[in-house]
C-alpha cells in the first residue's frame, strides 16, 4: 500500500506506478536467475554441455540450455515468466497513458509493438525449439527484431526526464553493442568448433537479458509521477518540464538519439505513397537483374556468342525521348508505358526460353524509358525528384535485402517459380498496385530540357550515369558479391555473405541517407577521392582489408547517386539516360570479357582486367563528377529552402524497415545445422563431382532446389561443383553454394572469387574444413582453370580434397601445364587425398597417365570405366569401396559422379590400405552389392527408372569394391 493513499478525493487505495515497473523487474529476473540457480545446483554438467564439448572445456550455461527442457528449471522460469505477464502488460499500458498526446501515433504504435514482444516472449517461452524448432525460432527472432523499434520509440517518447533518458541510451547501447560480440563466439562455437567459445558466448547471451529488462526497469522513474487509481498528480503526461533543463534542449537530445526519424507526423496517404514508390524501384530492378541471367542462358547452351545476346541493349530505351513529340506522348501517358512495362514480370509464364527473353527484354526496355520520363517530367520540382530518386534507390536496397532472404535469388525472376521459391504472381499483383500510386500524380514537365550552361553537360551526365549503374549493379545489387571478391578459402580471415552481408546493406542506407542531405558535399573531388580508395583496396586486396574498401566503395556508389542522378533528369533523358544506359551496356560486355575472352572477339585484349574495368567505372563516375562540380559552382545558395513534404523521414523509415527485414533473414539463415555425415557409424566418406551450368537448367529455370535433393538423396558427403561463379551482372549476381550448404547442412568453400576470372569451383562437406588454398593453375592461351585444395577432418583424420576444372579440349598446352601442376600439387601431400575434377582426357590415354602416376600418388576410382571424357574422381590412402554415376534429368548436361571411401583408422588400418596401393588387382576387386555391409552402399531409389529422371546409368547400378 502506498503513501499517497487520499480518501479526501475519493480514493480508497491508492499504489504508486513505479511499483509495477519494480515487480516486472523483480519477477523477470527471477525468473531467469531461479532456472539458472537450479540448474546449475541440479544439471550443472548436462546444461553446460554443448554439441562439441562439455565441462571442463565450457563451463557456464547458455540461456536456451537452462531454461530449456530439463525438470524442474523450466517450471520454474515458465512460473515466473507467467507471473511477470501481468506487470507486462500494466507496464505497456502505463508508457501509453503516459506518453499519449492528441494527434500523435507513435504511442500508440509503440504500445502495439509493446503487446507484440510480450505475446512473442511468451511464443518462444512456451514453445521450445523440442516442440517445434521453426515456431521457436519465429517467436525468437520476431521478438529481437520488435526490440529495435521498442527501444528507440521508448526513448523517442521519454518524458523530460534527463535521469530516464541518459538510463535508456547507455543500457540500449549496451543491448545493441552486445549484439556482434555474441555472434561472434558462436560462429566461433558453431563454425570453428572453438572450445571455450560457447561459454563466452553465454555471458553474452546473459548480459542481453539483464540489459533487456532493465531498460523496462527505467520506467520506475517516470512513473513516478503516477498513482493507481490512476491519477497525474505531477502533470508529466502533458508534457510539463519537471526538471531544470530548458524542455529545447530535452527534446533535442531526444531527436539526436533517434536521428529525428520519430518527429514524423504520420499520414497514411505518404505512408502509402512511400511503400509503392520503394516497392516500384524494387520491381525495376527485379526486371533489369533477371535481364542477365535470362541472356546468359543462350551462350551458355551455345558455348559461343547465340546473337540473343543483343537483348543487354535493352536498357537503352530513353534514346527515344530525344524526338520530341516521342517524349511528349510517353511523359503524357506515363501510366500507359509503366503499365505496359510490368509485361516483362509475366517472363516466368512463357515456356519457350525464346519468348521469355523476349517478355523481359521489352519489359526492361520500357521500364528504362519510362523511369526515365518521370524523372525528367519531375525535374522542376525539387521534393518529388528527390522522392522518385529515393524510390529507385531505395528500390535497390530492398532488392539486395529480399535476395538475400531468397538466397541470392529474386522471387520476382523469370527463372524463378513456386517449385523453386518463386512469389511471381503476388509480386505481379503488388506491382500493379504500387505502379498505380506511383503516377496518380499528373507530370509536371513535358516541355523544353533545362538550360544547359545552368545545369552542366549532359554527355558528362551521361557518362556519370553509365558508371554509377554499373557500380551499383555490378557490387550492390547483392550483398554478397563483394564479401566472394575479398573470399580466400580456411581458415576463415574475412566477412561471410551471411550474416556480415548486412554490413554492406548498412554501407549503402548510410551513403545513402548522407547523399540526400549533403549532396554537396558528396559531390566533392574529396570524397570522390575516398571513393577511387575504396575501390583500389577492394580490387587489391582481401579478406577484412579488402572488406573495409567495399564498404567504402558500397557507401560512395549510394551516396554519389541522388545528386548525379537529379542533376541528369534536369537535362535531355535521351542523352544522360539513354546514352548513358548504351555506356552501362558496354560496361557489362567489359564486364563478362574479361572471363569469357576465350570464347569472345577481342577478349584476349581485355583478358583478367578486372583492375581495368574498376577504374574506367570510377573515371565513368569522375565525369559525372566534373559535371556537378561545375553546377554546384555555378549555385552559390548555401541552403536550398525545407521541403515541405516529409518523405525523406518515411524513406528513412523504409531503409530501417529493410535492414531489419534483412537483419531477421540473417537470423533466420544462421546456421543451425550439425554437419553430421550419413554415415559415420561405417567411417564412409561418399564424395562427388557435378559440373552445375551455373545452376541454370534446360528449360531456364533455376535448378538449386533439383541440386539439392540429389545431393542428400544420393547422402553425399562432400561433393564438388564446378561452373558455379554466377556474381556477374550476366548470370544474376548469384551464389548457388549458399543455399545448398544451408538447406543440406555442409560447410562451403566458394572457390576463387568472382575477381579471379574463372568458370568457378566450390566445395561442400559435411566435414570441417581446417585449411584451404585456392589455385590458378596455367593457362597461358584459353580460360582460367581454378583448383581448390582442402583440408578435411574427417573422423577424427586429415583428408586432402581436391576440387579442379581443367581448361578446354581447343588448348592443349595449356592442358598439359595444368595436369603437370596439380599432380605435383596432390602428390606433395602425404594425406588421404580425393580428387573431384573435370580433367578433359580419355581413361588411360595423354594426361590421364600423369594425373594417375607416380607423381601424383593417385589412383582411378575404376580404371575399367572407359566411358568417360570430363568428370574423374582419384584417390590415395583410402579404401575405395563404392563407385556410381548418376544421370542429370534435365538439370544440367553433365551426370553427377559419386565415389564411396572408407577412411582407415589406427596404424593397422593404414598399413592395410597402403598394401592396396602397390596391388591393383586387390584394389580394383569388385564384389556385388550383398557382399558389402550396409552402410557402404548406395541408396536404392535410383535403381531401374528411378526417380525425377535421376537414375544409376552406364553401368545400370552402382559398382562395389573388397580386397
Amino acid at each position: 500500500m502506498s503513501k499517497y493513499k487520499d480518501k479526501e478525493r475519493g480514493a480508497i487505495v491508492s499504489l504508486n506506478a513505479k511499483w509495477i515497473s519494480w515487480t516486472h523487474t523483480a519477477v523477470a529476473y527471477t525468473a531467469f536467475l531461479s532456472a539458472l540457480s537450479v540448474g546449475t545446483y541440479l544439471h550443472y554438467h548436462k546444461i553446460v554441455k554443448n554439441e562439441f564439448y562439455g565441462y571442463p572445456d565450457e563451463w557456464f550455461p547458455s540461456v536456451s540450455a537452462t531454461i530449456g527442457d530439463r525438470y524442474p528449471e523450466r517450471s520454474f522460469f515458465m512460473l515466473f515468466i507467467a507471473m511477470t505477464s501481468g506487470p507486462r502488460f500494466a507496464l505497456v499500458a502505463l508508457w501509453y497513458l503516459l506518453t499519449a498526446k492528441p494527434g500523435k501515433a507513435l504511442p500508440k504504435f509503440i504500445a502495439g509493438v509493446g503487446i507484440f514482444r510480450t505475446l512473442t516472449c511468451g511464443g518462444w517461452t512456451y514453445v521450445t525449439s523440442t516442440d517445434d524448432h521453426d515456431w521457436h525460432d519465429i517467436f525468437m527472432i520476431s521478438y529481437l527484431v520488435a526490440t529495435i523499434p521498442w527501444t528507440a520509440g521508448c526513448i523517442a517518447l521519454s518524458p523530460p526526464n534527463p535521469a530516464a533518458i541518459k538510463y535508456r541510451k547507455y543500457l540500449a547501447s549496451a543491448f545493441f553493442g552486445t549484439i556482434p560480440f555474441m555472434i561472434y563466439f558462436f560462429i566461433q562455437h558453431k563454425i570453428h568448433r572453438v572450445a571455450g567459445a560457447y561459454t563466452t558466448y553465454a555471458f553474452f547471451e546473459w548480459s542481453l537479458i539483464l540489459f533487456d529488462v532493465a531498460f523496462d526497469a527505467v520506467t520506475a522513474l517516470d512513473f513516478d509521477t503516477f498513482e493507481i487509481v490512476v491519477k497525474d498528480v505531477k502533470g508529466l503526461s502533458k508534457g510539463v518540464n519537471v526538471s531544470s533543463k530548458p524542455t529545447a534542449v530535452i527534446e533535442k537530445e531526444k531527436g539526436k538519439a533517434t536521428a529525428g526519424i520519430f518527429d514524423v507526423t504520420f499520414s497514411w496517404p505518404e505512408i502509402f505513397d512511400t511503400v509503392a514508390e520503394v516497392y516500384y524501384g524494387f520491381v525495376f530492378w527485379s526486371m533489369l537483374t533477371g535481364l542477365g541471367v535470362v541472356i546468359w542462358y543462350f551462350p551458355l547452351w551455345y558455348m559461343g556468342i547465340s546473337g540473343y545476346e543483343a537483348f543487354v541493349m535493352s536498357t537503352i530505351g530513353p534514346l527515344i525521348l530525344g524526338v520530341k513529340s516521342i517524349r511528349s506522348l510517353v511523359i503524357r501517358n506515363l501510366r500507359v508505358f509503366h503499365f505496359l512495362s510490368l509485361g516483362g514480370l509475366l517472363a516466368w509464364q512463357a515456356k519457350d526460353p525464346a519468348y521469355k527473353l523476349s517478355t523481359i527484354g521489352v519489359g526492361v526496355m520500357v521500364s528504362c524509358l519510362s523511369w526515365a520520363a518521370t524523372l525528367y517530367s519531375e525535374s522542376v520540382h525539387p521534393v518529388r525528384l528527390e522522392s522518385k530518386i529515393l524510390a529507385w534507390i531505395v528500390g535497390l536496397i530492398l532488392s539486395s535485402a529480399v535476395k538475400f532472404a531468397w538466397q541470392t535469388n529474386n522471387p520476382l525472376w523469370p527463372i524463378m517459380h513456386s517449385a523453386n521459391g518463386g512469389q511471381n504472381g503476388i509480386g505481379l499483383v503488388l506491382a500493379i498496385l504500387a505502379m498505380l500510386r506511383f503516377t496518380r500524380r499528373a507530370p509536371l514537365n513535358t516541355g523544353t530540357f533545362g538550360n544547359d550552361k545552368q545545369n552542366g553537360s549532359s554527355l558528362l551526365a551521361a557518362f556519370g550515369i553509365g558508371g554509377l549503374f554499373f557500380g551499383l549493379h555490378s557490387l550492390l545489387s547483392d550483398t554478397s558479391t563483394m564479401i566472394l571478391w575479398v573470399w580466400e578459402g580456411y581458415p576463415v580471415r574475412g566477412p561471410l555473405s551471411a550474416p556480415h552481408g548486412w554490413f554492406t546493406l548498412a554501407a549503402m542506407t548510410a551513403g545513402l541517407l548522407v547523399g540526400i542531405s549533403y549532396p554537396k558535399l558528396v559531390s566533392t573531388w574529396s570524397v570522390y577521392g575516398l571513393g577511387c580508395i575504396g575501390a583500389t583496396i577492394l580490387t587489391l586486396y582481401h579478406n577484412w582489408f579488402g572488406y573495409y574498401g567495399a564498404l567504402t566503395t558500397a557507401f560512395y556508389l549510394t551516396a554519389i547517386a541522388p545528386p548525379m542522378i537529379a542533376s541528369a533528369s534536369k537535362k535531355n533523358p535521351a542523352v544522360t539516360f539513354g546514352v548513358g544506359f548504351f555506356i552501362y551496356n558496354l560496361m557489362v560486355l567489359f564486364h563478362v570479357w574479361v572471363v569469357a575472352y576465350a570464347f569472345v572477339p577481342g577478349g584476349p585484349l581485355v583478358r583478367e582486367h578486372t583492375d581495368w574495368i574498376m577504374a574506367t567505372m570510377m573515371v565513368l563516375i569522375g565525369a559525372g563528377v566534373f559535371n556537378l562540380a561545375s553546377v554546384n559552382s555555378r549555385h552559390r545558395e548555401t541552403r536550398a529552402p525545407p521541403p515541405r513534404s516529409q518523405h525523406r523521414k518515411y524513406h528513412t523509415l523504409a531503409l530501417g524497415i529493410i535492414n531489419l527485414f534483412f537483419i531477421a533473414s540473417a537470423i533466420r539463415r544462421f546456421p543451425t545445422n550439425d554437419y553430421k555425415p550419413y554415415h559415420e557409424d561405417s567411417r564412409i566418406i561418399t564424395a562427388g563431382i557435378w559440373t552445375i551450368h551455373f545452376s541454370l537448367d534446360n528449360d531456364m529455370w533455376s535448378s538449386e532446389y533439383r541440386m539439392r535433393d540429389l545431393i542428400k538423396e544420393l547422402e553425399i558427403d562432400v561433393i564438388g561443383l564446378l561452373e558455379t561463379d554466377s556474381q556477374r551482372i550476366i548470370m544474376g549476381n548469384r551464389d548457388t553454394t549458399q543455399f545448398l550448404s544451408e538447406d543440406l547442412g555442409m560447410y562451403v568453400d566458394y572457390g576463387p572469387g568472382p575477381n579471379k576470372h574463372t568458370w568457378g569451383s566450390a566445395l561442400l562437406s559435411k566435414f570441417p574444413i581446417m585449411n584451404s588454398t585456392h589455385h590458378l593453375l596455367p593457362s597461358p592461351v584459353g580460360e582460367l582453370a581454378p583448383a581448390i585444395h582442402a583440408t578435411l577432418d574427417v573422423y577424427g583424420e586429415l583428408v586432402d580434397v581436391f576440387v579442379f576444372h581443367s581448361g578446354q579440349e581447343e588448348d592443349p598446352e595449356d592442358r598439359r601445364l595444368q595436369t603437370e601442376y596439380l599432380s605435383k600439387l596432390m602428390g606433395a601431400s602425404s594425406r588421404p587425398s580425393i580428387l573431384l575434377a573435370y580433367l578433359v582426357t580419355k581413361p588411360l590415354e595423354g594426361n590421364y597417365n600423369t594425373y594417375v602416376s607416380d607423381i601424383s600418388g593417385m589412383h582411378d576410382v575404376d580404371p575399367s570405366d572407359w566411358d568417360r571424357w570430363c568428370e574423374y574422381i582419384l584417390y590415395k590412402r583410402l579404401q575405395r569401396v563404392g563407385y556410381a554415376r548418376v544421370s542429370r534429368s534435365t538439370i544440367t548436361d553433365t551426370e553427377l559422379q559419386a565415389a564411396k571411401f572408407v577412411v582407415p583408422k589406427g596404424d593397422e588400418e593404414r598399413v592395410q590400405v597402403a598394401a592396396l596401393d602397390g596391388d591393383a588387382v586387390a584394389r580394383d576387386r569388385r564384389v556385388k552389392e550383398h557382399e558389402v555391409p550396409e552402410g557402404w552402399r548406395f541408396p536404392a531409389l535410383f535403381r531401374g527408372e528411378g526417380v525425377r529422371g535421376h537414375r544409376y546409368h552406364v553401368f545400370n547400378e552402382p559398382r562395389y569394391y573388397k580386397p
